[in-house]
């Protein structure tokens, strides 16, 4: 395990999703949208890191999610998180690419739903590592 990588990418996860709501609060909707994406695929990414020493060339959410899942062996608890939050976890992963690249508006309640799951999927993912 590289500690000094895992503590980088959470740190910078974590700063991404502080900036989210620096920029939801600033209406900066399509900013905080792609923040949140950030800090969820960055998180993801240090604890697959710190469990298998390995950093995933994929930037799907539920994805990476299934990865920690075989790695924590709580594979079960994974797939009902998948499941319970399909479509916000879609908007989650879309945000990586149509918030810099489409030309799309997005609300801010799109925005408040997508920081949102970024924090969720960063507290489960918290939690299969803990325990």
């Amino acid at each position: 395990m590289k500690i000094k990588e895992v503590e980088l990418l959470k740190r910078r996860a974590l700063n991404f999703l502080e900036y989210a709501k620096i920029q939801l609060k600033g209406e900066a909707y399509d900013l905080a949208s792609f923040s949140s994406e950030q800090a969820a695929q960055l998180y993801l990414k240090s604890l697959i890191l710190q469990l298998s020493g390995e950093i995933p060339r994929t930037h799907s959410i539920r994805e990476l999610l299934r990865i920690i899942g075989e790695l924590t062996n709580r594979q079960e608890e994974v797939k009902e998180f998948i499941r319970e939050n399909r479509i916000r976890l879609r908007l989650l992963e879309n945000a990586y690419i149509e918030s810099r690249y489409l030309p799309i508006v997005y609300e801010k309640e799109d925005a408040e739903v997508i920081v949102g799951i970024a924090k969720e999927v960063i507290d489960f993912v918290g939690s299969l590592c803990e325990n």
